[in-house]
């Protein structure tokens, strides 16, 4: 069983390379294994996934809901401006979930201000750069540890 599913959308796998003046130099696979030590550390599990396509990240979340996945970290990229699918996802699994976004969307264009998950979810963390995930794991594990 997994305590702590980390999602990421589409052109996450691009870090690293992608904009690194918006979005650092940190890959990837640098995220998540920096969370795995971490994981280990708070002796919790983390599993994680990244996909291009809507319907993949759904499907993941709904699998997280059979595998009594405790907690979700979610950073969506553009999917968080366009996505009721991927809202009514969350709602209806009633999974918590933090939403995390590299760069401060509100210092952004206009359509990257609006979520269509901030306020079903547990908190955001935004614009700390790739440190944001390293902040959201911490914070799932306080609330999954009450």
């Amino acid at each position: 069983m997994t305590d702590i599913l980390l999602i990421n959308g589409p052109n996450l796998n691009m870090l690293g390379t992608r904009e690194p003046e918006i979005y650092g130099s940190d890959s990837l696979s640098d995220i998540e294994n920096a969370l795995k030590v971490l994981a280990k550390d708070n002796n919790v599990t983390i599993s994680f996934m990244q996909s291009n396509a809507e319907h993949e990240i759904i499907n993941k979340i709904q699998e997280a809901k059979k595998d009594s996945v405790k907690f979700i970290l979610i950073n969506p990229g553009p999917l968080t401006h366009t996505s009721i699918a991927l809202r009514d996802t969350f709602l209806s699994t009633s999974i918590p979930f933090i939403e995390i976004h590299i760069s401060n969307i509100f210092e952004r264009e206009d359509f990257r201000k609006k979520s269509y998950l901030s306020d079903i979810s547990s908190g955001v963390i935004s614009g700390f750069g790739t440190n944001g995930y390293k902040h959201a794991f911490m914070q799932a594990i306080n609330i999954i540890k009450g």
